[in-house]
């Protein structure tokens, strides 16, 4: 576990804070994948330790800064600990424990996600190269909160406002040709059922996706990976 102390926050899109964390417990800090994540310790009002996973959405490593990307749109703790977090304020990062690392050289990349994976669809766009296709439908309550990273890649976006919609997106959407992957995040009956939108009505592999459920009502501090 690291402490480390907020430097900056700077606000992404209409409801994101962008915090950057310092702090010497921080040097030998490694995220070796946009899918990682991390377990941010925090203190609520009462005083409560909290954990939350979160991406970790950029490290320097020359400065040995580490930002996370907070969606205050919902009313949770740690949106809450954002929105009164000012230069100075302490809490602990834990992890990355293992990476699941996505080659950038298929021959394209679709990124599906709501607010809850947005930040790890910036940090994704970021690390693609010239080469690379991605394809990114994003599902927000305000087109501002999908803003895209700047990207090497071919980028091409659908922004939509509900889960209904972005399931048409995907069942409308031609795929490309050649092999490609796709990456998924959001709430969890809305990426069950997209998942089983990819594997029988789009016909991918079940080996060449990574669906993932990070957040379901009611649940505080919930994230898991849709598997068999």
């Amino acid at each position: 576990m690291r402490t480390a102390t907020v430097r900056q926050i700077t606000p992404v899109g209409k409801h994101f804070v962008a915090v950057t964390f310092a702090g010497e417990a921080l040097a030998d800090f490694v995220s070796a994948s946009f899918d990682d994540h991390i377990k941010f310790i925090f203190n609520d009002d009462n005083g409560e330790q909290l954990r939350r996973d979160y991406t970790p959405r950029h490290f320097n490593q020359q400065t040995g800064e580490l930002t996370i990307e907070f969606d205050l749109s919902h009313a949770g703790k740690a949106a809450n600990w954002a929105r009164t977090a000012q230069a100075g304020t302490e809490s602990i990062i834990a992890g990355p424990r293992g990476s699941m690392i996505i080659p950038a050289d298929f021959d394209w990349h679709l990124l599906i996600a709501d607010g809850s994976g947005m930040p790890a669809i910036r940090r994704r766009l970021e690390e693609l190269p010239a080469s690379a296709r991605a394809l990114v439908i994003s599902l927000v309550s305000d087109e501002a909160d999908g803003v895209l990273s700047a990207s090497a890649a071919q980028v091409s976006q659908q922004c939509v406002n509900n889960a209904d919609a972005l399931l048409a997106a995907v069942r409308a959407l031609p795929l490309p040709a050649g092999e490609g992957f796709v990456w998924a995040a959001g709430e969890l009956a809305v990426m069950q059922t997209l998942r089983q939108v990819l594997i029988t009505e789009k016909q991918l592999p079940k080996e060449l996706m990574r669906v993932a459920a990070y957040w379901k009502p009611e649940a505080a501090g919930f994230h898991e990976n849709l598997e068999d």
